[in-house]
């Protein structure tokens, strides 16, 4: 493995991937949408260019959970896998649970804060955002 290469998987394995560049973030985010997709009081993604992210097993079952927004998860299993928006062409957001390694990204912002759970307490080494920031 080098050192930008991040592989993950579903928990049947049916469904895997390697990405061949390093995530441009780590984030945590809070809104309900996620939170109802991931079945967690947060999602925790990588967001990567969707050109270094290849499928080696799969495919990913995907809908469209509101207008431009798709989530993706594994078909056999349901373990969910990805996100992607039309607001944020070229990325995907891999779910770090799927990530072979995890360990290995500690998240550095956190988004909706706003929808935050009031009981959960939350760090990261950098910016808290209400909403999505613009950039």
């Amino acid at each position: 493995m080098t050192t930008t290469e991040i592989r993950g998987h579903c928990l049947c394995g049916d469904v895997s991937y390697v990405v061949d560049k390093a995530p441009a973030w780590t984030g945590h985010c809070h809104c309900g949408s996620c939170r109802r997709h991931s079945g967690s009081a947060l999602a925790t993604f990588i967001g990567c260019e969707q050109a270094h992210f290849t499928l080696t097993g799969g495919p990913m079952t995907s809908y469209e959970s509101s207008p431009g927004v798709r989530r993706s998860f594994c078909g056999r299993c349901g373990t969910p896998m990805a996100y992607d928006s039309d607001k944020l062409p070229g990325e995907i957001h891999l779910l770090i649970g799927t990530l072979e390694h995890p360990e290995a990204f500690e998240p550095g912002v956190e988004v909706f804060c706003a929808e935050r759970l009031p009981w959960l307490k939350v760090e990261v080494a950098g910016p808290s955002f209400d909403t999505l920031p613009e950039s």
